[in-house]
């Protein structure tokens, strides 16, 4: 993920000087979101923001989720192509001590779109918890077109 130059959409990504940033490249299977999950608390911990961890830890919960659904077929197997290979799902957390700016790419370039479910659906809200969490969060497609990124600002 590093490098890629976004093209703005909903909202542009922000750039501030962020001191640290970690980067978390994993395949698009059921088991990213858990390992996502751990890595971002683990990152949050060690950068010192443990009042954000449960925020960050939840919105990479969500984030992750939805990336690793588009990647997947109408099967829920996870997509391969013979020139790219299995879908990976990129996180990349970055802080500047005080906020978090949590990016996730994935492979699709399907927009994010908060749904409005029913209330015995059982999924659907993730964006939703997302959207409440965060300061802002927005999207940005790659410059490559082969996929887009999903962003959130927590406590700034």
């Amino acid at each position: 993920m590093s490098g890629l130059t976004l093209i703005p959409e909903q909202a542009s990504i922000p750039r501030s000087p962020w001191t640290f940033q970690s980067v978390l490249s994993i395949g698009a299977l059921p088991t990213a979101t858990p390992c996502a999950r751990l890595h971002a608390r683990n990152i949050a911990c060690e950068w010192g923001l443990h009042e954000l961890a449960d925020t960050i830890e939840l919105v990479v919960s969500e984030l992750v989720t939805n990336g690793v659904k588009a990647s997947t077929d109408q099967d829920q197997r996870p997509h391969y192509t013979d020139e790219h290979g299995l879908a990976c799902i990129h996180l990349r957390m970055s802080t500047d001590r005080r906020a978090a700016l949590v990016e996730v790419q994935d492979e699709n370039v399907t927009l994010p779109a908060p749904s409005q479910p029913g209330l015995d659906d059982e999924s659907g809200r993730g964006l939703m918890l997302v959207e409440a969490l965060a300061e802002r969060w927005g999207w940005a497609l790659a410059s490559t077109r082969r996929g887009k990124i999903v962003w959130a600002l927590i406590g700034s």
